[in-house]
């Protein structure tokens, strides 16, 4: 069954945009389009609850045509919208809508002489389609919130000066000026020393990030105290944010299967619907002895109101809004309803360790010495791997000691071993084992058992330290691991390219039995799919999307980790965690099962009560209120139970 917006929410201006300029007007445009929204329905409200006062008290002029052109304009304001889309739908083919129930059954009311209860049914009926719009929209609401994070303008430096011009009109390489408070219109590079930005509408998190100079921004990320300058890095419409808010704004468009089924169903289930009431209107005639042909024709109205399928229809997408809602309100990007469900089914997940469950920069772990202090050896380290840019001497000059007067000479570089000069007049060695054993300096057997980076060094040809750089585990990536335990994802395993006993070791630490390291993409790939083999496995693989594309691809639902600036993320997963927290990912999970849970009881709701009065009202036992109810009713009632979505907290 097609559903279509009634009418009534059409009196909606087509704006309310508010002033540029504070003049206390934006309250009464607000106020006024809220009016005009319910004020048909008001107006028949009120008709018909003097029609029923006048009825009540059997006033002797509200008779005949009196009464029926009073019921008759109260109908008006709410039945015309409806009956005017069922005569619509009509006439593209699509006989068999809600409008189409909604109309025969109060305009069947009205030929029977029921008319305060054919008013009743449509109002009732008007007024769940505006609770139904205003929760649409509110759910809708959270899911495009990010429209508001878009750009209006770039302040770009040419000619001497900054310029105010469309972020679209921005080139790559070109300086742009953020003032505080606003937001930045483009991706690009920090040219500042330091600044401290707001992501709360890209990532969730509504902690302050601090960066310095060199480091990424996002365009939609909000300057918060000093004025800085960056230097662009991407077109608009290539953009973080630009690429995000297309994704967000066809999430609804996926389909879960549950909500395409229902679909289906209503298509199939109104037709046989509007021929089971025909026939319980005339088949009665060849079976009871006293037909009384008003009597089987209100029995069937009552039926055409029951069944209407709008509470399912309606419910089913807004519980599903409401889930992409709240995911995206914590930083969590579903591309569709249909990755939501299938979330639910996960029972297997396989991670990659760099960058997923460690944070991707090395460290240092551990600094031994041999006959110096740590903070001269350090010095003498620190001079030497000044002259490299490899991400083990970066990790190593980020120590607290600044060596200013140690200063290197004569480094040259020994093909895969590592560093020689000379430092302050001594000779320095700086590499790995290979390196010492070259020149014949022996190295302490405590190091065999270290299974992380190690850098060696030895000053005048003697052994005079190490230091152990490791990759740091993530803040929350043990609880992570503790968290989906519980939410019952018990096989767990981490696929990863680094080296097999590192990879060993952070599982050990994360309490993952099962790990596999020094593989190639390839590698990870043929893991997966020698667990797809058993069809009970329900994979979700968690990647940086750009390496591991492949396996997210390939995986039941691939999640990309910290996907914000990933272009393959954006493309390759279904799944998007905006933040390098791999915590979101049972958040993700918690959000998908409210989701499903709430979607079920939605249908079985509507199927219980349905079928409950629609037994009542085939034996004569039910009468239109009851009918409103079971129609109106559960969806209000379903309508309210979707909503709770957007109040709910997962932690």
């Amino acid at each position: 069954m097609k559903k279509k917006k009634v009418n009534l929410r059409d009196l909606k201006p087509k704006s309310t945009k508010q002033h540029s300029h504070n003049d206390g007007h934006n309250h009464g445009i607000v106020n006024s389009a809220t009016f005009k929204i319910y004020f048909p329905a008001i107006v028949s409200f009120l008709m018909l609850m003097i029609g029923i006062a006048l009825d009540y008290f059997n006033v002797a002029f509200f008779k005949d045509w009196l009464r029926i052109n009073w019921y008759g304009i109260a109908y008006l304001p709410v039945g015309f919208p409806v009956v005017k889309e069922g005569w619509k739908s009509i006439k593209k083919g699509d006989v068999f809508t809600e409008f189409f129930l909604m109309s025969i059954a109060t305009i069947g009311a009205f030929v029977i002489g029921e008319y305060p209860e054919g008013v009743a049914v449509m109002l009732f009926y008007a007024v769940g389609e505006l609770f139904q719009g205003a929760a649409v929209k509110r759910a809708k609401g959270n899911i495009k919130a990010l429209l508001d994070v878009r750009p209006k303008e770039a302040n770009v430096f040419r000619n001497g000066d900054y310029t105010s011009v469309s972020p679209e009109d921005v080139n790559i390489g070109e300086k742009i000026q953020i003032r505080v408070g606003e937001k930045i219109p483009l991706d690009g590079i920090l040219l500042s020393v330091k600044a401290s930005l707001n992501t709360a509408a890209l990532t969730g998190e509504s902690k302050p990030d601090t960066i310095t100079k060199n480091a990424k921004v996002y365009a939609g990320s909000i300057n918060l105290e000093s004025v800085i300058e960056v230097e662009v890095t991407n077109k608009f419409e290539d953009s973080s944010i630009a690429r995000i808010l297309d994704l967000v704004q066809n999430a609804t468009a996926r389909k879960s299967k549950t909500e395409l089924f229902i679909r289906q169903f209503a298509r199939i289930y109104t037709p046989i619907v509007v021929y089971l009431a025909i026939a319980v209107t005339f088949l009665p005639y060849f079976f009871v002895e006293e037909y009384i042909f008003r009597d089987w024709l209100y029995r069937a109205l009552i039926f055409l109101v029951i069944s209407c399928p709008c509470a399912l229809v309606i419910s089913i997408p807004l519980g599903y809004f409401g889930g992409l809602g709240a995911a995206s309100k914590n930083g969590i990007l579903f591309k569709g309803a249909s990755f939501l469900d299938a979330m639910t089914k996960i029972n297997t997940l396989v991670m990659d360790k760099t960058g997923t469950v460690t944070k991707g920069v090395f460290k240092i772990k551990e600094i031994k010495t041999v006959g110096w202090e740590e903070s001269e050896f350090m010095k003498f380290l620190m001079a030497m791997e000044g002259q490299s840019t490899h991400p083990i001497a970066k990790a190593i000059m980020k120590y607290k000691e600044v060596g200013k007067d140690f200063k290197a000479v004569e480094v040259s570089e020994v093909a895969g071993k590592g560093l020689k000069g000379i430092v302050n007049g001594k000779i320095v060695l700086v590499g790995n084992k290979a390196l010492m054993h070259t020149n014949n300096i022996d190295v302490p057997t405590e190091t065999e058992a270290i299974v992380e980076s190690i850098v060696l060094a030895a000053i005048d040809n003697k052994f005079a330290g190490y230091v152990v750089i490791a990759d740091e585990l993530k803040e929350d990536a043990k609880e992570t691991i503790t968290a989906l335990h519980k939410v019952g994802i018990k096989n767990i395993m981490i696929l990863s390219g680094d080296k097999d006993s590192i990879t060993q070791q952070i599982a050990n630490e994360l309490n993952i039995e099962k790990a596999r390291g020094g593989l190639l993409p390839e590698d990870k790939l043929n893991e997966v799919e020698t667990l797809k083999r058993n069809p009970e496995n329900k994979i979700a693989f968690i990647g940086d999307g750009i390496n591991d594309a492949p396996v997210l691809a390939a995986s039941d639902v691939g999640i990309a980790m910290g996907g914000l600036g990933s272009d393959v993320a954006i493309e390759t997963a279904d799944v998007i965690i905006q933040t390098d927290q791999p915590s979101k990912v049972v958040k993700a999970i918690k959000i998908s099962r409210s989701t499903r849970k709430i979607v079920w009881q939605n249908i079985i709701l509507a199927f219980g009560v349905k079928a409950i009065v629609l037994i009542l009202g085939a034996g004569g036992l039910a009468t239109m209120w009851e009918a409103v109810f079971a129609d109106v009713g559960v969806a209000l009632l379903a309508i309210l139970n979707a909503v709770r979505l957007q109040r709910m907290k997962w932690s």
